[in-house]
């Protein structure tokens, strides 16, 4: 067996583990936007769980995700990732003692590191399994709406968890766009080989 027949393999196993994760974190974000939008509005308590969970998720995912894909050494986009959303975490979990608009400055400040820090890990990973313009633009628009959120902040309006669910439909949206554009892009390649 040849190199470039390993390496294929090993890109190809990549590519099945980056679809199960994309589908994954795209579960999580409707789970999260629906508990948000229905038990959130209702409970404050609910709520500030879910506030707390959603950067920690990010973290976790991120970490898992790194290692798996040869460890933050070869991944350092996501490891600066896994730090800033657990720094939101903890962030958030303070800012819920002071006001929304803390929250929400909290939000907007780890949207916009973080969607850079994926952009970062979209186009490293372009090389390698291709089909990552939506984790790219999904960066993009993260870094964005984190400042969206940091206008908002500074608002009369006081904030609700729904301010922050349309920030993480799209989060789902982009990762449902990402696994499809995989397995696409996995349908093109195997047609090329036949």
């Amino acid at each position: 067996m040849t190199d470039t027949t390993l390496g294929s393999r090993h890109t190809e196993r990549g590519t099945e583990w980056l679809k199960r994760y994309y589908v994954v974190r795209a579960a999580f974000s409707i789970a999260w936007v629906a508990a948000a939008l229905t038990l959130g509005r209702a409970m404050p308590g609910i709520a500030a769980l879910l506030l707390v969970i959603y950067p920690a998720w990010d973290a976790l995912a991120n970490a898992v995700d790194g290692r798996r894909n040869g460890g933050f050494q070869n991944a350092l986009t996501q490891a600066l990732n896994v730090a800033v959303s657990g720094m939101a975490t903890v962030a958030v979990a303070i800012a819920l003692g002071n006001s929304m608009h803390a929250v929400l400055g909290v939000f907007g400040v780890w949207a916009i590191l973080a969607g850079v820090f994926q952009l970062a890990t979209g186009v490293r990973r372009w090389t390698t399994h291709g089909a990552q313009w939506a984790m790219i633009l999904s960066g993009a628009q993260s870094a964005l709406a984190g400042a969206f959120f940091i206008t908002r902040a500074k608002g009369f309006q006081v904030p609700t968890i729904a301010d922050i669910s349309p920030y993480a439909a799209f989060g789902a949206f982009y990762f449902l766009v990402s696994a499809l554009s995989l397995a696409v892009s996995d349908v093109r390649a195997r047609k090329q080989f036949v």
